[in-house]
């Protein structure tokens, strides 16, 4: 990456919780890195605010190293609350870190707000630098009336996808859509191998247990990597599962991670909640490795993106189907039978093609490069210096992705696995549930809850949302459509979404 002849001073202010250091606790916070690092490199002086621990934080005032996260004696690590007493003393250190740049604002030139507290939005007009802020999550209500206190001008915003975007837009934030991108340096293309992968945050709303479900319907071994980041849903729903078809390797630094994608035949990627993006299916896709995934949230455009995009249908299994040519294939939400059968699809479709693997690293370049990113950010940040504004449309649509085709019902799988794990997970209210996608086409998803749990949005309209939990959700639908949820985890816990993934 070539340095920039007129560089720019850039203050990064990163969620609390977690250090942005490898290995990365979750997609966020390794977006994060990469775009420091990446500006860095560009040339700029980048300066982060986040947690003690995080890289990048030597050369930064005291001011920019905000409170770690310790939990104590007798508490649960976890990724949706805090220790008892954190936020008390954090939230000021916070507000220090914002003062220290109204106080010196003539040293810099813009600051780029990932936070998901509202404080950094609240004191967006007071800063005397240009903020903009990028939204990562379903809409958090702190943010939105932090927005709303906030002096003029206030902070712009950006959007991870299009699914995003149309999310907070009821809420009265508009946002323009700049998609995360990934370092193909750091993740080459690997040869392959007989094993399928599963990688992310050990988490509910993530799904893994559902992926060694569809590995066990396919035959395959599959070997799961990741930070646990809700033990309870790991001890009760994914650790009674491992054993010689299924292995925990535990939390992979970048490069061993990496390694295991692109050394493995498939991976699966089993978001049982509204996903704001799949930083994982590009990465994968980096790598080679075909990704076989659920449809929901912005997934379709991630895959889209990337030019992977197919649908597993009920011709999907073999070579002149609906999902031929493609290197990434949806199904519906909670669709395990249907996932295991898309798996089978590409693995087999790599096995028959020596070329799939080039082609699919290619088409991730051209839609997920670190490098051509930068140079949009770059634009972006000298045109909020310039006048205030982005430089580019708030989205109404979003960027364009390449379409994606419905999906249909999965064709069966010979299964390998034992009874209680062979079948697709019933859908005991006999129906299904159907969503219009970011792409305008309807998903079905089975409803597996045996009910269906209202929740209005914020428009005033009801939706109807079945929830992952095994109860009922009271959790807004602001994205102005209906989303579908199965309920898959068997158990009852805080819902998935918006809370556990907001406070990361």
């Amino acid at each position: 990456m070539r340095p920039t002849a007129h560089p720019l001073r850039i203050a990064v202010i990163a969620p609390l919780r977690y250090p942005i250091r490898e290995p990365h606790a979750g997609g966020l916070e390794s977006s994060i890195w990469h775009q420091v690092d990446s500006l860095r490199r560009r040339g700029h002086r980048v300066t982060l605010a986040a947690v003690a621990g995080s890289d990048f934080l030597a050369d930064g005032p005291p001011e920019f190293v905000l409170p770690p996260v310790v939990w104590a004696p007798g508490e649960v690590p976890n990724d949706v609350g805090y220790p008892h007493g954190y936020e008390a003393h954090a939230l000021p250190a916070l507000e220090r870190a914002l003062m220290h740049i109204a106080q010196h604002a003539g040293e810099f030139d813009v600051v780029h707000n990932h936070s998901l507290h509202g404080t950094p939005l609240a004191w967006a007009g007071r800063l005397g630098v240009p903020m903009v802020s990028t939204l990562h999550t379903p809409v958090l209500t702190e943010l939105v009336e932090a927005h709303a206190r906030s002096e003029a001008p206030a902070s712009r915003f950006t959007a991870v996808s299009t699914h995003t975007a149309g999310e907070w837009m009821p809420a009265g934030i508009e946002s323009t859509v700049v998609p995360n991108a990934v370092d193909a340096d750091r993740w080459p293309i690997g040869p392959g191998g007989p094993d399928l992968v599963w990688f992310g945050r050990i988490v509910e709303e993530k799904g893994a247990h559902l992926a060694i479900r569809a590995a066990r319907m396919l035959g395959r071994r599959i070997v799961l990597a990741g930070r646990i980041g809700d033990p309870g849903y790991f001890e009760q729903q994914v650790r009674p599962l491992l054993g010689p078809g299924a292995s925990y390797v535990g939390e992979l630094r970048q490069p061993e991670l990496a390694r295991l994608v692109g050394r493995s035949s498939c991976a699966l990627v089993t978001p049982v909640w509204q996903e704001p993006f799949g930083l994982i299916i590009a990465e994968t896709l980096m790598t080679g490795t075909p990704v076989a995934c659920f449809d929901t949230g912005g997934v379709a455009e991630v895959v889209g993106a990337a030019g992977a995009a197919g649908a597993a249908g009920a011709a999907g299994a073999g070579a002149g189907g609906s999902g031929a040519g493609a290197s990434a294939l949806l199904v519906p939400m909670g669709d395990v039978a249907g996932l295991a059968a898309a798996a089978g699809h590409l693995i087999a479709r790599g096995e028959a093609d020596a070329g799939t693997r080039r082609r699919t690293r290619a088409g991730a370049v051209a839609g997920f490069s670190l490098d051509a990113r930068v140079l949009e950010l770059e634009t972006m940040y000298r045109q909020l210096v310039l006048d205030g504004t982005l430089g580019l449309p708030a989205a109404t649509a979003g960027r364009a992705v390449a379409p994606v085709a419905p999906v249909a019902p999965a064709a069966p799988v010979a299964s390998t696995a034992p009874p209680a794990l062979a079948a697709t997970p019933p859908a005991v209210s006999g129906r299904a549930s159907a969503g219009a996608d970011v792409s305008g086409r309807a998903s079905s998803a089975p409803d597996v809850s045996g009910r269906a749990s209202s929740a209005p949005d914020v428009s005033g309209r009801a939706s109807s949302a079945p929830d992952v939990s095994g109860r009922a959700s009271s959790a807004p639908d602001v994205s102005g459509r209906a989303s579908s949820a199965p309920d898959v985890s068997g158990r009852a816990s805080t819902p998935p979404g918006t809370p556990a993934e907001a406070r990361r």
